[in-house]
């Protein structure tokens, strides 16, 4: 018989449609087997790199966090965007040499928009942060804390206000909604950071006091990341539980 308790509400919710690139606040999103709908479908490859790693990131060029994608794709299922909007302003395809050419040119060497349909993850499809996380990192910097810093899916106010309560999620499940068969996600390790966070998410400008204070507090880990186990519709205020067998 699993232990069920209610730990908060569903705060924010975003999804990043093109890995390192801006994220997009959403009010609703279906959960599938591999993440949000439209999550992290498409990413840059850098042409030159052979390891098994080759995926362009802001953490080697900053300034894809100020490409933010636009639009939708009618034609497929998923919301996938059809445009970017440049740091200059300039809105151009997706797939066009335009862009591809103004990111290789930034990050001064070949790359190509690659497109897989289950997702370009780090290490879950899920990624899961605390608001008492985020203000607990907060206090110690004495000054607000952007969320998108950390690039979460889901963003949770939680019952509980200790700083890292996530870290006591890992090994159980939690459920999403009122319904016994909401969609359910593992969560399954701590979410360690790196450089991503210090990167202002408007102006990419680096602030590296940041991951400083997450490795201070905890070891460099802020956050949760989970494998979805159930599907189903993700809604912004929908009730949120953790069950462990």
């Amino acid at each position: 018989m699993s232990n069920r308790i209610e730990i908060g509400r569903i705060a924010e919710l975003f999804r990043y449609p093109i890995k390192s690139m801006a994220g997009i606040a959403i009010e609703s999103s279906f959960l599938g087997w591999h993440g949000l709908g439209g999550d992290r479908r498409f990413a840059f490859r850098r042409v030159d790199e052979q390891g098994g790693f080759p995926w362009l990131t802001a953490s080697r060029l900053s300034a894809l966090l100020r490409y933010q994608p636009l639009g939708h794709d009618n034609n497929i299922e998923e919301p996938l965007p059809t445009h970017v909007r440049t740091p200059s302003g300039a809105e151009v395809p997706l797939y066009s040499e335009e862009l591809r050419q103004e990111v290789a040119q930034q990050f001064g060497s070949g790359v190509e928009l690659m497109r897989l349909n289950h997702g370009i993850f780090d290490e879950a499809a899920v990624s899961v942060i605390s608001t008492c996380t985020l203000r607990g990192l907060a206090r110690e910097l004495g000054y607000e804390l952007d969320q998108r810093r950390f690039r979460p899916n889901i963003v949770l106010e939680t019952n509980q206000k200790e700083t890292f309560c996530e870290d006591e999620w890992v090994g159980g499940t939690i459920i999403f909604g009122d319904e016994e068969y909401g969609a359910a996600v593992s969560i399954t390790l701590r979410d360690l950071r790196c450089v991503m966070v210090n990167f202002d998410p408007d102006t990419a400008n680096n602030d590296s006091l940041v991951l400083k204070a997450v490795g201070r507090l905890n070891k460099g880990n802020a956050g949760v990341y989970g494998t979805v186990v159930r599907t189903g519709i993700l809604n912004v205020g929908q009730t949120v539980w953790l069950t462990r067998n």
